[in-house]
């Protein structure tokens, strides 16, 4: 028996849907029952966590430490092998791959030092054993299920081609989409079904890189977008987004459908459950994209689409957490030009990332990431134009929604929010809106944060 499909669509699972035997066989159901012609898979759950420690071992030239954990590694990696029945050919090439692990550390251990493109070697590892178990998944489940399709293990290093900043290294667009009509039209035709590697990318030249934070979501859009794909699939153990965490409100609402301009917010902003870059590439080519769960996928899951039919004020709220305020005050910024592109050149300068942003006459003050104080030598140049305060431990709280910069009453409303009980009065430091007409967000202390997400998500969602 064969199947067609009417949707091309590309699948990605985390690392929680690839915990164990258990939870690759339910996403390989997943992706044969949801039609998906290219599955791209993370590390099983814990192999990053182990490679990372093993290299920390190495590089303080503790060989003996950094193999134990590498056995453990190999050890459980075997098993899964034989727990999948793997043939001879898969097996080898897992064995492959391990090998290379054991030199690789060795290499580190010996010089005691691990450069960026060595790392990138390394952590490719989890992720390339990974999809050999998705590969086998699938073919079974296709078995079980008389599916005549063929399941191609592929190596997604032959088409995400990234430049050469390794440890963050940057795609390249227009060779991706090249490599993949090269490669990978077997999956665009429905006629096989191509199992591959998240967060992976490779140089022109065939080195190893990673896309960095959020790679793996991130590559699986890239993918969707270079095969022209209709759909987009992120399975996680979350059953889609909700309106705030719900370790923090309990009565957190699962959203069914949000927009990508609310998406990207939440998820700038400190949503757990999509990178911010993921979005881009399906934005970029309208291509609608699904959140659910592997675990749980008979929820409805949310859809981010290009546009919504119901479009609330307010939809959902983040909070992002290990913020600094960095405020920088000169009288010479009084009446003239050029200062804040003297400081947003020394922040490109250092590769320094700034959330939110208000001036005065004779001040801005900008919202960073905490690890700011260890930038000791942008600081003493923030130093050199003005006085400079860094305030810590704080938190940014965003309300996300629609037309949000142009609803009169609304700052009166979360405040009050903010407010509601005089037993604790919530301190606001600053405040940012205008920029966007999705986002109001503003700065509170750390250990207020999660009492104002749950008197604006009562305010704003269970009230309504």
């Amino acid at each position: 028996m064969s199947q067609t499909f009417e949707k091309l669509i590309v699948s990605k699972f985390g690392g929680s849907s690839m915990a164990d035997k258990e939870a690759i066989t339910r996403s390989a159901t997943v992706a044969v029952n949801r039609g998906s012609s290219v599955v791209l898979v993370s590390a099983t759950y814990g192999t990053t966590n182990q490679i990372i420690e093993m290299t920390d071992h190495a590089k303080l030239g503790n060989w003996d430490e950094a193999k134990n954990v590498l056995d453990k590694l190999a050890k459980r990696h075997l098993e899964l092998a034989q727990e999948f029945e793997l043939n001879d050919k898969e097996l080898s090439s897992i064995k492959e791959i391990l090998t290379e692990a054991s030199t690789l550390v060795q290499g580190v251990s010996l010089l005691k030092d691990c450069n960026k493109k060595v790392m990138d070697s390394l952590l490719s590892i989890g992720e390339r054993i990974s999809s050999h178990y998705m590969r086998r998944a699938i073919a079974n489940v296709l078995a079980q299920k008389n599916i005549n399709k063929n399941v191609t293990y592929f190596d997604i290093r032959k088409v995400m081609i990234t430049d050469d900043r390794f440890g963050s290294a940057l795609p390249q667009l227009e060779l991706i989409k090249k490599e993949a009509s090269k490669y990978m039209m077997d999956a665009k035709h429905g006629e096989a079904i191509f199992v591959s590697q998240g967060f992976v990318g490779s140089t022109k030249d065939g080195q190893t890189t990673t896309l960095g934070r959020g790679g793996s979501d991130y590559s699986a859009a890239l993918i969707a977008e270079a095969i022209g794909a209709n759909e987009l699939e992120i399975w996680t153990d979350v059953a889609g987004i909700a309106t705030t965490d719900p370790r923090i409100c309990p009565k957190a609402r699962p959203i069914n459908q949000i927009t990508f301009q609310e998406a990207a917010e939440l998820a700038t902003f400190g949503a757990k459950i999509l990178h911010p870059t993921t979005l881009a590439p399906a934005l970029r080519s309208n291509i609608p994209v699904f959140v659910g769960s592997s675990y749980e996928p008979e929820k409805e899951g949310t859809w981010i689409k290009k546009e919504c039919e119901h479009r609330p004020l307010v939809r959902a709220m983040a909070l992002r957490k290990n913020q600094s305020l960095l405020t920088i005050t000169t009288p010479k910024m009084l009446h003239a030009h050029g200062f804040l592109a003297r400081i947003f050149g020394l922040f490109d300068q250092y590769k320094i990332s700034v959330d939110a942003i208000t001036t005065s006459e004779i001040s801005v003050a900008m919202t960073v990431d905490s690890s700011i104080d260890e930038e000791k030598e942008l600081l003493d140049e923030l130093r050199s134009i003005g006085e400079v305060n860094l305030e810590s431990n704080l938190s940014i709280v965003s309300l996300i929604g629609n037309n949000i910069n142009h609803t009169p009453g609304l700052a009166q409303t979360i405040f009050n929010g903010l407010q509601q009980d005089d037993t604790e009065l919530v301190n606001v430091r600053m405040i940012c809106l205008g920029a966007s007409k999705h986002n109001f967000c503003f700065l509170v202390n750390s250990d207020q944060a999660d009492l104002a997400i749950k008197r604006l998500h009562q305010t704003f969602i269970e009230e309504k």
